[in-house]
């Protein structure tokens, strides 16, 4: 590193010595993993440069309806492109999707009926959609409505129970889910290899039944998705991975075009379904943050690993460690106690680009059943692909860090929530 660089960083930063001979010597150790993620980033780059070419999109598509936002021939773009990516029959886009939850929420409101059953495979669901499903009391949600819900446990070695499934599915099972991503636990993340083994067995008692995976987070991890191995549904938000930190909202779902069709008249209304919806000039920001989301989710990887073993080193347990499979962009840190967490979160707070200056605190957060800490200073609100970390308070203390549109930004965040940790001990 320039002599010019390290000085302005310790001290337009505040960085001590001991972390940021830490972070250099971290750097030494894991830049060879760095390496290892240009096959992957090229791959996927090519894969939606391809997607784009062969829907033959141009700077027309880039126009807006207003209204009902009929014949909106840019959304129909966005949507086929996001279908030949994940390689289904159709899609749903939109900026009227708030959230990768309210998603989630389409998909299971649209595809099962009172009297039918819901099995989770991967242990509880995220706190968010434990309230649609009915697992905690909620007004509106699917156990009011005569829908059922069963979980299967992961094993003790974090893998999935193929053996659970087998004997969880039954006569009244509609839909199975998946959730990619560990959420609030500490688990490691599913890999392609694990999806498509549970599907496997999944399909093999019973061809009929529903897959759907929640991809929050693992968009661009792999060569292949959830969809390439046996997934009916697949969705997520477009303010993490796949926006690449350019789209301004929204969600998106993919998969066969009967279940979308049928997800399609839960987000507007039956006999309507998809031929509706005004996507507000959102069209450009989606495709462009979708084309350099492969770059953008390696960058963020790339941070993910050198904060786990910059906290590694300073004792802390993580998961995964900095040089595991991946199959998220989350790095999970286990703190000593509240306090350490609301450091942390400080620490990133204080290395974003917007919103430096605030100090986040825990709050009751809609949809958690605990107070969450949230650091999150991002040209888009809420965004996690933006350089972010949050935790629920409560033991055990981890902390979940991740994002960074570009690896110099998630270094820095990881460096100050380092110093804010070490600062606050001595005091």
């Amino acid at each position: 590193m320039l002599n010019e660089t390290k000085e302005f960083i310790k001290e337009m930063y505040q960085i001590g010595d001991k972390v940021f001979d830490l972070s250099e010597e971290v750097i030494g150790e894991i830049g060879h993993k760095f390496d290892e993620l240009k096959e992957i980033r090229e791959y996927n780059q090519y894969k939606v440069l391809s997607a784009m070419q062969e829907a033959k999109l141009s700077d027309m598509h880039f126009n807006w309806t207003t209204g009902y936002g009929y014949n909106d021939i840019g959304r129909e773009k966005v949507e086929e492109i996001y279908s030949k990516v994940f390689h289904t029959e159709d899609a749903i886009v939109r900026p009227i999707i708030v959230n990768g939850t309210h998603a989630l929420t389409l998909c299971i409101q649209g595809l099962v009926r009172p009297g039918d059953e819901i099995l989770s495979i991967t242990s509880a669901p995220y706190d968010t959609l434990q309230g649609v499903i009915g697992i905690r009391e909620e007004k509106g949600s699917l156990k009011e409505y005569g829908v059922t819900y069963k979980q299967v446990e992961f094993l003790e070695n974090g893998n999935v129970d193929l053996d659970g499934i087998k004997e969880k599915i039954n006569e009244k099972t509609k839909l199975v889910m998946i959730q990619r991503s560990k959420g609030y636990a500490w688990r490691k993340s599913l890999s392609i290899d694990d999806i498509k083994e549970a599907i496997d067995v999944v399909k093999s008692i019973n061809p009929e039944l529903i897959v759907m995976v929640d991809n929050c987070y693992g968009e661009f991890l792999d060569t292949k998705e959830p969809t390439d191995v046996g997934a009916d549904v697949m969705a997520g938000s477009l303010i993490k991975n796949p926006g690449g930190g350019l789209a301004l909202t929204g969600g998106y779902i993919v998969g066969k075009r009967d279940l979308i069709e049928l997800i399609s008249y839960r987000m507007t209304s039956p006999g309507i379904g998809k031929e509706c919806g005004l996507t507000f000039g959102t069209t450009r920001s989606v495709l462009q943050g979708f084309f350099m989301a492969p770059y953008v989710v390696s960058q963020a990887l790339m941070g993910a690993m050198f904060c786990s073993r910059l906290f590694e080193k300073l004792g802390y347990e993580v998961l995964p460690k900095f040089d595991d499979i991946r199959s998220d962009i989350i790095q999970c840190i286990k703190l000593n106690d509240a306090d350490e967490v609301v450091h942390f979160c400080e620490g990133v707070q204080a290395a974003a680009p917007v919103d430096s200056f605030v100090k986040p605190v825990p709050w009751d957060m809609p949809g958690y059943d605990s107070e969450v800490i949230m650091a999150a200073g991002a040209f888009v609100q809420g965004s996690s692909i933006e350089l972010s970390a949050d935790a629920p308070i409560r033991p055990p203390y981890n902390v979940y860090f991740q994002g960074g549109l570009t690896f110099d930004h998630s270094k820095m965040g990881v460096m100050k929530a380092a110093q804010f940790v070490l600062d606050n001990k001595l005091k």
